[in-house]
């Protein structure tokens, strides 16, 4: 299992994922913080850029903070193979 911290900026013009030099993650994304919708948005989100389930990615920690712990149920070859590819586009 992965666990990666992840800044997210809410109620964004449009959906954006960011990983600098150093493997820091931010994401913008369109949904607003209300009720468990960013929440929600960003684990559908994550999903989509790193082509995997839903129910592969978990919210651990910060579901009412904008930086937060994810849980990711794949090995490190995987998520190191995933930033790569998100590198390169």
């Amino acid at each position: 299992m992965i666990k990666i911290l992840i800044k997210v900026k809410p109620g964004s013009g449009k959906d954006e994922l960011i990983i600098d030099a150093d493997n820091t993650i931010s994401i913008k994304i369109k949904a607003k913080p209300i009720d468990g919708e960013a929440n929600d948005y960003l684990v559908k989100y994550l999903s989509e850029k790193f082509q995997i389930s839903k129910a592969l990615i978990q919210i651990h920690k910060g579901a009412t903070s904008r930086l937060k712990r994810i849980n990711i149920n794949i090995d490190q070859a995987q998520f190191d193979e995933i930033l790569q590819k998100l590198k390169s586009k």
